[in-house]
């Protein structure tokens, strides 16, 4: 992944053991202390997953089918550009995702507290690649690679070793209001990621020559790294959770959805050594069920009766109590990354290896 700017390695490296042991107590720290110190005293505590999705456009109509994969429903114009990379990144993101947990689990606690979506996290990571020392040709800092002028505004010492714009929980709750402040402009979160990097100005200007809010209409009056910023964000978000998930939907998508969830019990008849030799493993993740069951060498046929409704849980973005054989669950557990890869893959390509049995 290439990464514009001067990494201070030093400092990365003190940040990361810093922020594992941070982490967890920022946890029960949580925000009052930060709002105290920065007066941030305005913020509503509601998780916007629940009715703030606002991606317009990123699929090809706004009949949103749920019973199929998201990637078969992708814009036309993001697929070759999410495809390639992916291709290039997917592995890199994958490891990110062990060793960037204890940043992902602080920006999930921080951006939830101000109603933004937890998968906005992933600008950080287009942004920064998680290094808290960086700095871009332009002046940005940190993780979240904020300018001075917007660190000032919200009360971020800036300059010198005590640059807090390099301290994660400090710059997270100030990208959250930058992006909640965006979003209000905006209403549509790919607009967010587009102004985040190039500035709010030059996208108000590009609706106005584009005469459309429609990202796919107007990216090409955008600067191509903001353009290929945006198209960054969605592929990222793709590699890291297995899917689209519910922020890579427009809002009348979200309301089909919705109306075509039912509760995932799980529940099916089984018999007593069914019961005697099986167990529940939660996942989450696009995981796909012919993909699962060849890496675990069942019958598709024993894994689908045993997980009825598998595939469309999955693909709708919910968790799922899988089922499987009780001497499965170690195979299961070490290949469980590769098994989410070659699913994704499976949804790209339309390949995978023949199941067994």
């Amino acid at each position: 992944m290439k990464w514009y700017g001067i990494s201070l390695q030093n400092r990365i490296s003190l940040s990361r053991a810093w922020l594992v042991g941070f982490a967890c107590l920022a946890g029960t720290i949580g925000t009052l202390s930060f709002r105290t110190d920065l007066s941030f005293k305005d913020q509503q505590t509601t998780d916007s997953t629940q009715d703030k999705y606002g991606f317009k456009s990123l699929f090809k109509t706004n009949q949103f089918n749920a019973n199929k994969p998201y990637i078969d429903q992708l814009n036309p114009r993001a697929v070759s550009f999410v495809q390639e990379y992916i291709r290039k990144q997917g592995k890199e993101l994958q490891r990110m995702k062990g060793w960037g947990k204890p940043y992902f689990d602080l920006y999930d606690n921080v951006l939830t507290s101000y109603g933004i979506p937890k998968e906005m996290k992933y600008l950080s990571v287009i942004e920064s690649h998680l290094q808290a020392g960086l700095v871009s040709w332009a002046g940005a800092v940190g993780p979240w690679q904020i300018m001075d002028y917007e660190a000032k505004r919200f009360g971020l010492r800036v300059g010198g070793m005590g640059d807090e714009r390099m301290d994660f929980y400090k710059s997270t709750h100030v990208a959250a209001k930058l992006m909640k402040e965006l979003y209000k402009e905006f209403g549509d979160w790919l607009l967010v990621v587009a102004a985040y990097n190039g500035g709010a100005g030059r996208v108000r200007q590009c609706i106005r020559k584009a005469n459309s809010r429609d990202f796919w209409d107007l990216q090409y009056y955008l600067p191509e790294e903001t353009r290929n910023h945006v198209k960054k964000f969605i592929g990222t978000h793709y590699a890291m959770e297995g899917g689209g998930g519910w922020t890579t939907l427009t809002a009348e998508e979200t309301t089909q959805v919705k109306a075509s969830m039912v509760k995932n019990n799980n529940q099916v008849p089984l018999n007593e050594a069914e019961q005697a030799n099986t167990s529940l493993v939660e996942l989450s993740g696009r995981y796909h069920s012919m993909v699962v069951a060849n890496g675990l060498v069942m019958d598709i046929v024993q894994f689908n009766r045993l997980n009825p409704g598998f595939d469309k849980a999955l693909a709708e973005g919910r968790k799922y109590s899988m089922r499987i054989p009780k001497e499965k669950i170690p195979v299961f557990e070490a290949r469980k990354q590769q098994l989410l890869m070659e699913s994704f893959r499976l949804l790209i390509e339309g390949t995978a290896a023949t199941p067994n049995g």
